[in-house]
């Protein structure tokens, strides 16, 4: 096209691209924390940390996790069934991997829980003890969905 510039064009793709679903694969996401999208309800922050809206209860399937980088944090994001969404590290120390997202979804004595994909530890979601044997706990993060259907994960 005549008189546009490459660096037009340029800005002009980035104004078009959208962010990628997260149904199905890994994705690091641009996280916003609450103080930043004022017009989205936050419900305030915890006082120990920040919450960061991370994606929509849409974009979580029930018994899939999905992996997010949440201010330089790598979490594992799990959506059971009755919309409850649980956040937990994404590191299986027992692995030294960050792995987690792609664990088995389960339940254990009526609990939430998540087996590690690589050695198969089950870790209860609600406190990230390790269930099945002794051994470290996954870190557990506070988890919000407002009436629009945005989750927000305290980092």
């Amino acid at each position: 096209m005549k008189g546009v510039s490459p660096a037009g064009n340029t800005a002009a793709r980035r104004l078009k691209r959208r962010r990628p679903s997260l149904v199905g694969m890994t994705a690091a996401l641009d996280a916003r924390t609450a103080h930043e999208t004022a017009d989205e309800p936050s419900g305030g922050a915890s006082p120990a940390g920040t919450e960061h809206v991370v994606c929509r209860l849409e974009d979580l399937e029930p018994f899939f996790g999905e992996a997010a980088l949440v201010d330089g944090v790598q979490i594992a994001l799990i959506r059971v069934p009755g919309d409850r969404i649980f956040a937990v590290s994404q590191r299986d120390d027992v692995a030294k991997a960050h792995v987690m997202a792609r664990g088995i979804v389960g339940t254990k004595q009526g609990r939430p829980t998540l087996a590690s994909p690589i050695h198969k530890q089950v870790y209860c979601l609600e406190t990230g003890e390790c269930l099945s044997q002794e051994g470290p706990r996954l870190q557990v993060f506070a988890v919000r969905v407002d009436d629009a259907g945005r989750v927000a994960v305290v980092v």
